[in-house]
């Protein structure tokens, strides 16, 4: 872990912060014998996938990992119009809402506008593909996709979106994030899905 000594308090402090802004969600998920609220899980799932694949992975993007759905319920995908306009105008809208959240929380907490710089443009995804930062949260986020919600949006979207939907996933990531893909925990119906999303590529 890359946090510097000098600033875990900080560091902790803004995670503390961020947790608190997401366990407000409205939206409950279950998980093991507890109804938690979604944002919150979602939060604790990223930065434990990406303790996993980059244990070593700077502080920024740990920071961006822990708030990259924070407080999403309240930019809701039904204010925006139907279709893949609609849908992009609300993933622009949301990754600005992130950023400007998160920079609120670490600017309190003590960050410098250098860093606050830093995790807010991991949040808007600048440069993917050419930062390996942004290029690694990226693949945390595939991989949390894949591990615990492909399933259950395989559930409710007919079978060609959802396969093209893979293919799509699967080109966001890295070598080493698909990779780490192959050693997920999936159900058997996400392995059949992958497997033929990845046959037909």
């Amino acid at each position: 872990m890359t946090v510097n000594r000098s600033s875990m308090s900080r560091f902790e402090n803004a995670v503390a912060r961020f947790d608190a802004a997401n366990g407000e969600d409205p939206n409950r998920e279950r998980v093991g014998d507890a109804e938690r609220p979604k944002a919150l899980v979602y939060a604790e799932r990223m930065s434990a996938c990406l303790d996993r694949l980059a244990p070593d992975a700077p502080e920024a993007v740990r920071l961006a990992a822990r708030s990259q759905h924070i407080r999403r319920w309240t930019v809701p995908r039904g204010d925006y119009p139907k279709g893949r306009d609609g849908y992009r105008r609300w993933r622009t809208d949301l990754a600005r809402f992130h950023a400007e959240a998160a920079g609120d929380i670490l600017r309190d907490v003590g960050y410098d506008e250098a860093t606050i710089g830093r995790v807010q443009a991991l949040l808007r995804k600048e440069r993917l593909k050419a930062d390996p930062d942004v290029q690694l949260l990226e693949d945390v986020i595939c991989l949390v996709f894949l591990e615990y919600y492909l399933d259950d949006f395989s559930q409710k979207h007919e079978r060609p979106k959802v396969v093209d939907i893979i293919r799509k996933t699967w080109r966001k990531m890295s070598d080493r994030g698909r990779g780490a893909s192959l050693s997920l925990e999936l159900t058997p119906r996400v392995r059949a899905l992958l497997r033929e999303a990845l046959e037909a590529a």
